[in-house]
């Protein structure tokens, strides 16, 4: 799996916040108020960002048990000041870590789990994985919530024609193979709506994108180079034309000139 710096995990932390689909929170809610004992699962949970925004959205005394394959990001979201303070009626909130690989993850890891969530996750499984996580998901009866899933979809304003060429070989990138395995990339929530709803859950998928402008140059300019980086790297015959494209969108940037729409997409997950 992708490692990923605190730093970057930092930066975008509030763009995270202001983009997810809070019309999916009641849902949860109203499930997990039936749950005798909330425990939430954090997959791949960073330096624990989502559980952040998340928990005192909902009401409850919560665990949270996060997962990660790197012990350093652990280490970040079990630090106090990381860690969520309370829950919506002022409950109180217990933080504790597994360093796993959460593709090994079974119907029987996840018993007595309320909900199992994730941000910014799917595009980096295969189908292979995917669906294992969502057969043990269901089994164990628990309800998921899969947030900022890319959807290969971004809108540049002023647009330029060479968008389309980043675009496009950005996804491809996004899908490649990597050590044997072939990412969803954006193709990652459509492959999840398909299995869970084959295995008879209800699910539901709702917009989730950035929307950045001048008031957040610095994540755009960071998200900018790493999006032309990465298609440069899936097509190096677009290196010439990129990298005068990139200085330029970087000034523009720099200047407050330029807005982003970088598309995203929650999924939530409710047991039958």
């Amino acid at each position: 799996m992708t490692k990923y710096a605190p730093s970057w995990l930092r930066l975008r932390e509030d763009a995270d916040a202001a983009a997810r689909a809070t019309e999916l929170l009641e849902p949860v809610r109203t499930f997990l108020r039936a749950q005798d004992e909330v425990v939430i699962r954090d997959l791949g949970c960073g330096t624990g960002s989502l559980g952040r925004w998340l928990a005192r959205r909902l009401p409850g005394r919560q665990r949270w048990i996060l997962h990660d394959r790197d012990p350093d990001l652990l280490t970040h979201a079990l630090a106090r000041t990381s860690r969520p303070e309370h829950a919506l009626d002022g409950s109180e909130i217990e933080v504790v870590t597994e360093q796993r690989d959460i593709t090994e993850l079974r119907a029987a890891d996840l018993a007595g789990t309320s909900l199992v969530a994730a941000s910014a996750l799917l595009d980096l499984l295969t189908a292979e994985e995917m669906s294992r996580l969502a057969e043990a998901c269901v089994e164990a009866g628990c309800a998921v919530l899969f947030t900022l899933s890319v959807s290969g979809r971004v809108v540049l304003s002023p647009k330029e024609k060479f968008d389309i060429e980043v675009s496009d070989a950005f996804n491809a990138h996004q899908r490649r193979v990597t050590d044997g395995r072939w990412l969803l990339g954006p193709d990652a929530v459509d492959v999840a709506f398909g299995v869970f709803e084959r295995l008879g859950a209800t699910v539901r998928r709702a917009a989730s994108p950035w929307r950045l402008g001048a008031d957040q140059a610095a994540l755009t300019a960071e998200w900018l180079t790493g999006w032309v980086g990465a298609a440069c790297e899936q097509r190096p015959e677009l290196v010439p034309d990129a990298d005068a494209y990139l200085q330029w969108r970087l000034a523009q940037c720099a200047a407050g000139e330029l807005n982003a729409m970088i598309q995203h997409e929650d999924l939530l997950v409710v047991p039958s």
